[in-house]
């Protein structure tokens, strides 16, 4: 982590959620990133899932016939407070029974900026 580097903590109860900004999606500062940011939101491409407490889920969307894109809940792990959504693609057919995605299947992890503070360093 560089000095310029911010690390992010749960913005109810202070939990170090180990999210860093040099880990932000904003390689391509365009339009879609200021979009993001007026809704609220930053894009991460990894973040240390030992730190929240995961909801599956897996919807149907028509992204390609038959394929399914996994959505899962990050909660903070302390308190659980909403905190963002990972989200993947499945190789799941829609209406077929299958094992929930694997967290390394994510491909970008939404959080919502008013769910974190900026952690202190000691």
């Amino acid at each position: 982590m560089s000095q310029s580097d911010v690390s992010y903590s749960c913005g109810s109860c202070g939990y170090p959620l180990n999210l860093v900004s040099s880990n932000r999606i904003a390689s391509s500062i365009d339009s879609d990133y200021h979009k993001s940011i007026k809704k609220g939101y930053i894009s991460f491409v990894s973040v240390d899932l030992s730190r929240f407490t995961q909801v599956d889920k897996v919807n149907c969307l028509p992204i390609s016939l038959g394929s399914c894109r996994s959505k899962t809940k990050l909660l903070c792990r302390k308190c659980g407070v909403l905190i963002g959504y990972g989200y993947g693609d499945s190789s799941a057919f829609c209406g077929v029974d299958s094992p929930p995605p694997s967290s390394s299947s994510f491909k970008k992890y939404i959080v919502k900026i008013r769910a974190l503070q900026p952690s202190e360093e000691s």
